[in-house]
């Protein structure tokens, strides 16, 4: 399972070091593409797979389904992981996230999220201040 947040830092070279106790469930090549709300989603190979085969499934007949689609799969790259758990993070998917130097992985469940340190420091802090709201809103989809 995917869990927890870490603070990373980009190195000269690009590159990004996924925290030691994401790697094992995360593996050793995932996929990486645009998120939503501004950052990027990793999803282990296994999970990618499942996740794409119900992409297929959606009906291409609707637009936002193929804009969707296309913006997901279009912006994924297959990234491997080197001795020291550092993979080189695509210029297209820093610039979708605002990315520059210091960041956030977070793990949630079957993927991980990175996120701009800034944009998660955002993201989080609003997300807190209505954390009570939100829980009253899932109660009703069996949460």
């Amino acid at each position: 399972m995917l869990i927890g947040e870490y603070q990373h830092t980009i190195d000269e070279k690009g590159r990004l070091t996924v925290p030691a106790k994401l790697r094992d469930a995360l593996g050793d090549r995932f996929i990486l593409t645009k998120g939503l709300d501004g950052c990027l989603f990793g999803y282990p190979v296994e999970e990618w797979k499942q996740l794409e085969a119900k992409l297929r499934e959606l009906p291409l007949t609707k637009a936002d389904v193929r804009a969707f689609v296309r913006l997901l799969l279009a912006g994924a790259s297959e990234c491997e992981l080197d001795r020291q758990g550092r993979f080189v993070l695509p210029n297209n998917l820093r610039a979708h996230a605002d990315i520059d130097k210091d960041v956030i992985i977070t793990g949630v469940s079957t993927r991980i999220e990175i996120w701009s340190r800034q944009r998660w420091e955002e993201y989080r802090d609003k997300a807190e201040k209505n954390f009570e709201g939100v829980a009253e809103g899932i109660e009703g989809l069996g949460f």
